[in-house]
């Protein structure tokens, strides 16, 4: 490129095009996206493309303009910004800074009469110009000098125009765009123009006229006596439409083009802004942190090589100071495979084991004493892998005092990124040494990389943990959460961790055994669905399967999607009684997912050396405080159906002498629910034994309990949860098959009989919107900032959220509770019986035979009396030789 190339961009105009043309996207903690990704990838693509030297992005301000001035109703027309737009040009505003990106924006003026002023001056100084929007009132700027690069479609599309385009394309010169917003107006802006004269006529007079002000010179000869007549009587309101529309070129900015040259980027900074966004596409374009920051001073461990050395250490260690520790694993901390285990000595220094070396083990469990001793105050980071390192190797440690990760969990329930990286850059605003990042993008393991540069990783760990805990352990503190961090989620760590280390025995030969009769079904439906298709075809292919139902067998299209015709589970449904394919296709499906993901997805996760599927329980992952399961997830396996309840059997107590004990809140939410809102009729329910949803069905439908039918007993137990989890009269109906008025009675008249529950949801969400969060019983928060949306679906998911999030989350707590207790009972009196699984309201423990009733009464009394509540909690304990046969 031989000359500079100055690119303005119109802000305002490219992000409303950006939050219109991108679907609905916000971080984990309610902040809005959408318009910020999108934005940032247009100025990227458009950045690349044409590589200007000069770059300017202009902002219109919310202030009135010398057009307001002059026409009091200009853009009055247009509607208030919405909540979820309004707040995301800040964040590209900050995004821009951090780029090296000038921004500028102007009391009195807008962005366009900002970019036609800087246009000028960059043609001044013999720079090539693009000016960028979606507005085509930029066209009049167009000259052999500037071009107008404007979006078409969405974000994705751009069509440039100069000077000979537009005169091609529509036949006047592009200043001549201002004479047209003269005629025609502009309904965006609320500029009038000449009533009945759109933009047809208008170009039809200035490819003849060349000017408004030609026209009204010569206006006995515009063809036509009422386009004569519009325009004469509209001639003030002419010239005023054209003022208005004409974009200002000699704007006193304060600034040179020369202060627009494209700055080096702040990467430091941009990955911030990225991680708090969870804009992970624009992440992974980030150049390797490691080569874009000062290197941070922390502590260097030093190597231990001998007993004698580490045992003068522990020494220190025994005199109830703190110490840090963390192990760094080759992969997935549950195949072992340890690379290094690092500590410090809090106002001391820092040391480290290579675990790879021969003696390292040996060295190793010198340290055991100090983990069993509870009086060694030991603190960490993503603690639950090294416990359960620790417990495989046959060590009993002692609950952890403090953990960085579950710490910043109930800090930010809604932030997804607990990295050590991502909490020392936002509590110190360091990033160190990102050695998972640098993993990932050269696909190789901790084994491979220099043990220098793992050390120093180790190192910055210790030194960060170190550093957290106090600011933490305040903010905990601060919020009232001290009995939740150090009772319940911490105590939880060590439970979790001995429960993946367990794992649950797997009966190979079952899953064999379902995934035969599977795969028999799934031949046997094949073969009926291509008879009665007339020939065979891909059944898992939508667009197959669409030109099979709607085109050869001519059923009547439900919905389309952009890539022919939908053949979801909906349509289907919708569809069953036109033919009796489609029943065998819903069946067909069901089968194939169960197979699949069941029967052939749980066969490799068995442990080869235990025959047993150890899954990852998940302390950090909900916003609600509830635990969840991956790899594989037990906690997903269909309850529903006897297909889903046979893969139940597959999970076995271990043989011989165990059998599966498993303990069931009965209807928790519905007694939280009596509790919180306190509702003397819901309590009187609980507290007399009464079944909930036929004393509901009686208040609801007015029917006395006598003759409450299993229906109506259904229909009351939809209108239960339909109120604990917010849902409308709409999705009610739905669910029972009636009419939406009917389900708004029955909602009604819920409230009409238990007032005091209405007035909990409506005090609920009143305190989300005064506080921005609601709490459980045991404090933890949730951040709701969708209740301030404007948007009303996104507004009423918050509300739902309000009234939900102090129950769902308070049954979460009590079952981690009762979690820990039932496993300090468990441990401290020395039985064989152990905690296993926990699936929602439900736990599971592998009980010794010799020792079942014993545990199955202690179950039941520590879990309905984990915490005192107005009504009493009830548990339905039930016993088996596989996860089946409890239910």
């Amino acid at each position: 490129m031989d000359r500079d190339r100055l690119m303005i961009i119109d802000g305002s105009s490219l992000v409303y095009r950006a939050f219109y043309a991108m679907p609905p996207l916000n971080t984990k903690s309610g902040i809005y996206t959408n318009a910020v990704l999108g934005f940032l990838n247009m100025l990227n693509k458009i950045r690349d493309e044409y590589a200007p030297t000069h770059i300017c992005v202009a902002f219109d301000r919310s202030a009135r303009t010398f057009r307001h001035k002059e026409f009091a109703d200009y853009k009055g027309t247009r509607d208030k910004t919405p909540n979820e737009l309004s707040q995301q040009f800040p964040l590209i505003k900050d995004i821009l800074r951090a780029m090296g990106i000038k921004i500028h924006e102007m009391e009195e003026f807008e962005a366009d009469d900002i970019a036609g002023t800087l246009a000028k001056r960059g043609e001044e100084l013999g720079m090539d110009v693009i000016l960028v929007t979606g507005d085509k009132d930029y066209l009049q700027l167009a000259t052999d000098k500037s071009k107008i690069l404007i979006t078409k479609k969405g974000i994705s599309e751009m069509e440039i125009y100069d000077k000979n385009r537009i005169i091609e394309e529509y036949g006047i010169l592009p200043e001549a765009f201002i004479d047209m917003k003269g005629l025609m107006g502009d309904k965006s802006d609320n500029i009038p123009g000449v009533p009945g004269i759109g933009e047809k006529t208008a170009l039809k007079l200035l490819t003849e006229f060349g000017t408004l002000e030609n026209i009204y010179d010569s206006i006995e000869d515009v063809s036509g006596g009422k386009l004569k007549e519009k325009l004469l009587d509209n001639k003030e309101i002419a010239f005023l439409s054209k003022r208005l529309g004409k974009i200002i070129v000699n704007v006193p900015l304060g600034f040179g083009v020369e202060e627009l040259l494209l700055k080096e980027a702040d990467i430091d900074l941009l990955r911030k802004k990225y991680e708090e966004l969870e804009l992970k596409s624009l992440l992974s374009k980030l150049p390797d942190p490691i080569r874009n920051r000062e290197a941070h001073v922390h502590k260097n461990p030093n190597a231990i090589s001998t007993k004698s050395e580490l045992n003068g250490i522990i020494k220190k260690l025994k005199g109830n100071c703190s110490f840090s520790f963390k192990t760094l694993f080759n992969g997935d901390y549950l195949k072992g495979d340890p690379i290094l285990f690092g500590f410090s000595i809090a106002g001391s220094g820092a040391w480290f084991i290579d675990l790879r070396k021969e003696n390292a083990m040996e060295l190793f469990s010198e340290l055991k004493e100090i983990f069993e001793d509870p009086a060694v105050k030991k603190i960490s980071w993503d603690v639950k892998a090294d416990i359960c390192y620790m417990l495989s190797l046959g060590w009993n440690p002692t609950i952890i005092d403090f953990d960085a990760s579950i710490a910043e969990y109930i800090i930010n329930p809604s932030q997804s990124n607990l990295s050590i990286n991502k909490l020392s850059d936002q509590y110190f605003g360091v990033y160190g040494p990102d050695i998972d990042d640098k993993l990932k993008k050269s696909k190789a393991s901790l084994r491979d990389l220099p043990i220098e540069e793992s050390i120093s990783y180790l190192g910055f760990i210790l030194d960060t943990i170190e550093k957290l805990e106090l600011p933490m352990k305040d903010i905990i503190s601060n919020r009232n959460m001290v009995q939740l961090f150090s009772e319940v989620e911490m105590p939880l760590v060590t439970v979790l961790a001995s429960m993946e280390n367990a794992g649950v025995a797997v009966d190979k030969g079952q899953l064999l055994k379902l995934g035969d009769e599977y795969a028999k079904e799934i031949k046997e439906l094949e073969e009926s669905i291509y008879s009665l298709a007339g020939r065979s075809f891909n059944i898992n292919s939508p667009k197959q399967l669409g030109e099979i139902l709607f085109e050869e067998l001519g059923l009547p299209v439900i919905k389309k999607t952009k890539t022919g015709y939908s053949t979801d589970v909906e349509v289907l449904e919708a569809l069953e009684k036109e033919h009796p394919m489609i029943s065998k296709i819903l069946r067909y499906r069901q089968i194939v997912k169960l197979n699949s993901t069941y029967i052939e997805g749980l066969q490799p996760m068995i442990n080869e050396r235990t025959g047993r599927i150890h899954s990852k329980f998940n302390q950090t992952v909900t916003s609600t405080g509830r635990i969840s399961s991956t790899e594989p997830n037990l906690q997903n396996i269909p309850i529903r159906t006897e297909d889903g309840r046979r893969i139940r059997k597959a999970f076995i107590a271990e043989k011989p002498g165990f059998r599966f004990l498993d303990g069931d809140y009965s209807q928790i939410e519905l007694r939280l629910l009596a509790h919180i809102s306190d509702d003397p009729k819901m309590k009187e329910a609980f507290l007399n034994e009464e079944d909930i949803h036929s004393k509901t069905a009686s208040e609801v439908f007015k029917i006395p309990l006598e003759e409450i039918t299993p229906e109506l007993r259904y229909k009351a137990k939809a209108v239960n949860f339909s109120i604990i989890y917010g849902i409308s009269d709409f999705s009610l109906s739905r669910d029972l098959g009636t009419t939406r008025k009917e389900a708004r009675t029955y909602i009604d008249n819920y409230f009409d009989n238990y007032k005091l529950v209405k007035e909990y949801m409506d005090r609920s969400v009143e305190m989300g919107k005064e506080k921005g969060y609601v709490e459980t019983l045991l404090n933890r928060r949730r951040y709701i900032p969708e209740l301030e949306s404007s948007n009303f679906n996104i507004r009423s998911f918050g509300e739902r959220v309000a009234m939900n999030m102090p129950i769902q989350g308070s049954a979460a707590d009590i079952i981690k509770l009762a979690m820990v207790k039932i496993y300090d009972r468990l441990k401290s009196e020395g039985l064989k019986s152990r905690l296993i699984l926990t699936i929602h309201d439900e736990l599971i423990i592998e009980a010794a035979i010799d020792e079942l009733e014993y545990v199955k009464d202690m179950m039941k009394e520590i879990m309905e009396n984990a915490i005192d509540l107005r009504v009493p909690l009830k548990v339905d304990v039930m016993e088996g030789d596989s996860w089946y046969d409890t239910k």
